[in-house]
């Protein structure tokens, strides 16, 4: 892949100056995207409010299936494509975008002289139990040791396969000059796993945080929080949105298909990329409400505008009851019935680098 240098604008540099002053960010900022709301005990709610959840009667059988299923394990995967990262070094000196796909929900993105990661994870389990959950199916695409030097991390929400703090400690501990942005009430998390609070970055949805060169905007999702038995919803979730002088990409995070993408795509779009989750989607009556299935990711790209949706969410760790290979498949099954290229509607293997 041959490099194209280029200077960042003075706005840019301006922009990114700017976050030494930032603690935070409010909502309301964004046109159509109302800031977060709480019920009467203080927890947060979706944009359409209180979802229910489904009852013993679906979650005890699925929970004893998942035991059976990682104790056993199952067939299928993503492919995986050696990368050492050298090119990805060198490019944070030069930044032509692009995206890698780490696994799962992490990415790795480099675009407008700024590398970032999303909802990085490159612990062996996806658990708080270090012998116990899903366990990795593949090995990070890419070494912790071997990524370019990272300027901010963005993190979806506090679920143990989004919000990984050995990996988040490390980055942090690796480059003194990381930052750190999450929806609100997600920061003493990450401050009690030793990430210095003034490199910690809280927003409400539809609020703006500058941070080296980009505008990182916190934005609804569809999904729910928790890290224990008690604190259900009493942190928020979002997507983002990073927005450069030359790109813009989207990051959903996890999330059930809504009406959201469209406000986002019309307040924010067209967007370069959109990366889009297309696994997790059965058991149908415990899921939907909370993940999207590869149709629903497929379309959350469209009504985002963007110009290319990325698949992700899949095949990393096994946590739902779909066949492993079947989201990515379906995947392109719908992106071919759409009539769009295979260029527009991509799934990547594991460690594979594409420009944008």
């Amino acid at each position: 892949m041959a490099l194209a240098p280029h200077l960042p604008s003075i706005a840019a540099l301006a922009l990114g100056l700017a976050v030494l002053a930032v603690a935070g960010a409010a909502a309301g900022e964004v046109p159509g995207i109302p800031g977060a709301r709480r019920d009467g005990s203080g927890r947060f709610l979706n944009t359409v409010g209180d979802i229910p959840t489904a009852g013993p009667g679906v979650t005890v059988p699925f929970f004893f299936r998942k035991v059976i299923a990682t104790a056993s394990g199952r067939p299928g995967g993503p492919s995986v494509v050696p990368n050492d990262g050298t090119f990805l070094r060198e490019n944070a000196r030069h930044s032509e975008p692009t995206v890698t796909w780490i696994g799962h929900s992490t990415l790795l993105v480099q675009m407008d002289h700024a590398t970032f990661l999303t909802d990085p994870i490159w612990s062996e389990r996806a658990s708080p139990i270090a012998f116990a959950g899903p366990a990795r199916r593949v090995k990070p695409g890419l070494a912790l040791d071997a990524l370019p030097p990272i300027d901010f991390v963005v993190v979806s929400h506090n679920h143990y396969d989004h919000m990984d703090l050995p990996t988040l400690s490390a980055l942090a501990a690796r480059d003194p000059r990381t930052r750190f942005v999450v929806p609100l009430g997600n920061s003493p998390t990450l401050e009690g796993a030793g990430i210095p609070a003034d490199r910690v970055t809280e927003c409400d949805w539809g609020g703006r945080v500058p941070v080296a060169g980009l505008e990182v905007v916190c934005l609804p999702a569809q999904h729910w929080s928790a890290r224990g038995a008690l604190d259900r919803r009493l942190a928020l979730w979002g997507s983002f949105a990073v927005i450069g002088p030359g790109r813009r990409f989207y990051f959903t995070g996890d999330s059930g298909y809504f009406d959201g993408f469209s406000r986002i795509g019309d307040a924010l779009g067209p967007f370069d990329v959109a990366a889009v989750p297309i696994g997790a989607y059965e058991p149908t009556e415990m899921m939907q409400p909370f993940h999207m299935n590869p149709e629903e990711g497929l379309r959350a790209g469209l009504d985002l505008r963007a110009r290319r949706i990325v698949a992700m969410h899949h095949g990393t760790f096994d946590l739902t009851d779909e066949p492993i290979d079947e989201p990515p498949a379906r995947f392109r099954k719908a992106a071919g019935d759409a009539g769009l290229a295979s260029d527009r509607a991509l799934v990547l293997s594991i460690g594979e680098t594409f420009g944008f």
